[in-house]
């Protein structure tokens, strides 16, 4: 009887163990999803500005056509369609143009939608990227990081294929954006990415004396007094000083697209610096995408990039992997820490 009692009580604490196991699995937390429901968060609250009575003025058309200038004929042209149209059956336009945006972030917060969601929002991105944003000036010498360029907007489809509900082997995939896509074009892409926004920071345009400081200006129209005054201190910071900024900004890109293939400590530390170069432009520059005067329709590319950073950060261990589970279980979903 004590053989069966030992037994007995063996079989009970494997069933403890592998119940501890389990609520542990359980409860760990799933930081793509968690990026999931930061980039819903964000559409939710494009569609929310969508509503605003200014967009449903002539303003709004105005702003879209605006866009097209400087832009090749094969761009420009579509453009001003499309501000046409808008112009001219404004109210129902811009209330489908909104609710389009609101369904993409209950979409992405649903989980039985989520890859319908993704996907239509990179295609909705795109367009709007086309039609609303002039491809972000990327085509016409305008295009500014310290104005959210390459669009805003082209971060959000970045963000729905690097969070794409798929995953692969462990080994390749040591951060969550690798899941859907792999750590070589994972990491491509990052390097595209901000590599581009060096570039951009350095055209003829952007490192003129007062072009920072101009920008910088341009945004202190309908903002509250604190953050006025944070923008008139940057453009004062920055004033007559151009080509400096220009070549500041661009370093600090430059050093944030290598970091990425760099050991788990110094892509961290990259990580940090993309994080903290994105909250300064958004608040210094962007004036948190112009949300907190009248008119804007998503906050800029600030909190995008945070979102985009934070999927790029190296887990933190690599677990076994349990017997009967598919290989992409075995990487830990992470602390961001």
């Amino acid at each position: 009887m004590s053989q069966v009692a030992v037994a007995a009580r063996g079989r009970s604490a494997m069933r403890g163990r592998l119940g501890a196991e389990a609520s542990s699995a359980a409860v760990r937390p799933d930081t793509r999803r968690a990026l999931q429901l930061g980039l819903a968060a964000v559409w939710l609250l494009d569609g929310v500005l969508q509503y605003q009575p200014l967009l449903y003025t002539k303003a709004f058309g105005q702003s879209l056509a605006a866009t097209a200038a400087g832009n090749p004929a094969v761009v420009a042209r579509p453009i001003t369609w499309d501000a046409t149209l808008v112009e001219h059956h404004l109210v129902l336009l811009n209330t489908i143009f909104a609710t389009i945006q609101l369904l993409l972030g209950v979409g992405i917060a649903f989980r039985p939608t989520v890859r319908l969601a993704l996907a239509a929002s990179v295609a909705w991105s795109l367009g709007v990227w086309w039609f609303g944003e002039g491809l972000g000036g990327v085509l016409n010498g305008t295009a500014d990081p310290v104005n959210g360029a390459p669009g805003a907007v082209i971060l959000y489809a970045l963000l729905a294929v690097l969070l794409w509900p798929a995953d692969r082997p462990a080994k390749s995939a040591p951060f969550i954006a690798a899941r859907a896509v792999g750590a070589h074009a994972a990491r491509a892409l990052w390097l595209v990415l901000w590599l581009s926004f060096a570039y951009f920071a350095l055209l003829p345009a952007n490192r003129a004396p007062q072009a920072v400081t101009g920008m910088i200006a341009s945004m202190n129209s309908g903002e509250p007094g604190w953050l006025a005054a944070i923008l008139r201190g940057a453009a004062s910071l920055v004033a007559g000083q151009g080509l400096a900024t220009s070549i500041v900004l661009a370093v600090a890109c430059m050093l944030v697209a290598v970091g990425v293939y760099l050991p788990r400590p110094a892509a961290a530390a990259a990580l940090v610096l993309a994080m903290v170069v994105a909250v300064v432009i958004w608040v210094a520059a962007e004036a948190l995408g112009g949300i907190l005067a009248s008119g804007a329709t998503d906050p800029n590319s600030g909190p995008l990039l945070v979102l985009l950073a934070m999927a790029y950060w190296p887990a933190r261990t690599v677990l076994a992997q349990p017997v009967g589970q598919p290989a992409a279980s075995a990487v830990a979903e992470g602390s961001l820490v």
